[in-house]
């Protein structure tokens, strides 16, 4: 059962990494704006938190095969409304359908990893996501580049490989027990404890800076490598994604067993760095500097996102944990989607260029922030 869940988590979340480097053919042939691109990511973020925090759960009392079968039935459609999607209405309604799919079946397969490995678990969770949108985008870059008929072919590999999941999904055992309480498990529970209240507001600008840098990554990064800088084939946006998401997995799997503080300290050092050597790519065009920078700033995210779970989760006792963690997911796929959306308005206005550097710019103080609480914090 840890493999297949571990194998249908990254599918799940690959697929919503899928798309990236097609938006900039959905922007030629679909004449999208910047503004309606971060529009369509920002629905699949919003949809993402919506299911996330109902149904996400759900496996806890009715089980985890059946959520789990749910999720990779709604994987399939949105796969299907991808592939037949002509104007920006239909990706924005695939999207939203992905964003149910992604918030329902992460937790549940996670939690399915966690019953069947205790001891690998925590680690498979923490890369899960990270290998998946890698996967996904570089993927999906490759089929762009070199296969015929892309806005196709993409989702059709998807669809298969999420029909098998399907398939195989029968013979894997069920690892819970089901009992009742499904009906109330669906009310969002967000609470902040009083003890944790002062370790949430010091990562804040860390979750804020690291997930607002992945929602601009994964929705108007490869836009700005075809634009600014010149480099019109498509699987490069891909690439620059799946660097950030590898160096992020990576991260997490080499820096695990460090302290949280230390954690934070690199993660928002790294952050800052990657940011400031990726906006000097940009201005220089240089497709060197951009994936070095890219891939310095993937250990800040994953360093970041290890340290501020580290930092959180300690502070709240086991009841309380849901909550606290509802709360941070609101605040991160927020995050996700808000600033990405207020760039993609901006552009019209400012330029591509001027929005990376201010998005960046403001990435980078973010970060500076949360180095200083945290250095404060173990004063």
């Amino acid at each position: 059962m840890t493999a297949y869940s571990f194998v249908a988590a990254g599918t799940v979340v690959g697929s919503s990494s899928a798309a990236t480097p097609l938006y900039r053919l959905y922007q030629e042939s679909m004449h999208l704006t910047p503004l309606m691109i971060t529009l369509v990511f920002a629905v699949y973020a919003i949809s993402l938190l919506a299911a996330l925090l109902t149904v996400g759960g759900l496996s806890d009392y009715v089980g985890r095969r059946p959520v789990i079968l749910g999720g990779l039935i709604v994987n399939a459609v949105a796969m299907m409304l991808f592939s037949y999607a002509t104007d920006v209405g239909d990706l924005i309604l695939a999207r939203a359908v992905q964003g149910l799919c992604v918030g329902a079946s992460t937790t549940t397969l996670g939690a399915a990893i966690l019953d069947s490995d205790r001891i690998r678990g925590p680690l498979l969770n923490s890369v899960s996501a990270f290998i998946g949108l890698m996967v996904g985008a570089l993927g999906a870059g490759l089929l762009v580049t070199f296969a015929p008929d892309p806005f196709h072919l993409v989702y059709e590999v998807l669809f298969a490989i999420t029909a098998v999941l399907i398939v195989l999904l029968w013979f894997m055992p069920e690892t819970v027990s089901r009992k009742s309480g499904a009906l109330a498990s669906l009310r969002p529970n967000m609470r902040v404890p009083a003890q944790s209240r002062a370790a949430l507001l010091m990562v804040a600008p860390a979750t804020i800076a690291s997930w607002a840098l992945g929602g601009f990554y994964l929705s108007l990064m490869p836009t700005i490598v075809a634009v600014t800088m010149g480099v019109s084939a498509p699987w490069v946006g891909g690439v620059v994604v799946a660097v950030l998401m590898l160096s992020g997995a990576l991260s997490v799997g080499a820096l695990r067993h460090l302290p949280a503080r230390r954690l934070l300290l690199i993660g928002t050092v790294t952050l800052s760095i990657g940011v400031a050597v990726t906006l000097l790519g940009i201005q220089q065009h240089s497709t060197m500097a951009l994936f070095l920078g890219t891939a310095i700033s993937g250990i800040g995210f994953g360093s970041s996102f290890a340290g501020v779970l580290s930092t959180l989760l300690p502070t709240a006792e086991a009841h309380q944990r849901a909550g606290l963690l509802a709360t941070f997911y609101v605040i991160s796929y927020l995050a996700f989607s808000l600033p990405a959306l207020a760039a993609g308005v901006s552009v019209p206005f400012v330029g591509l260029a001027v929005v990376a550097y201010v998005y960046g710019a403001v990435v980078i103080v973010l970060a500076i922030v949360s180095l200083i609480a945290s250095l404060r914090s173990s004063e």
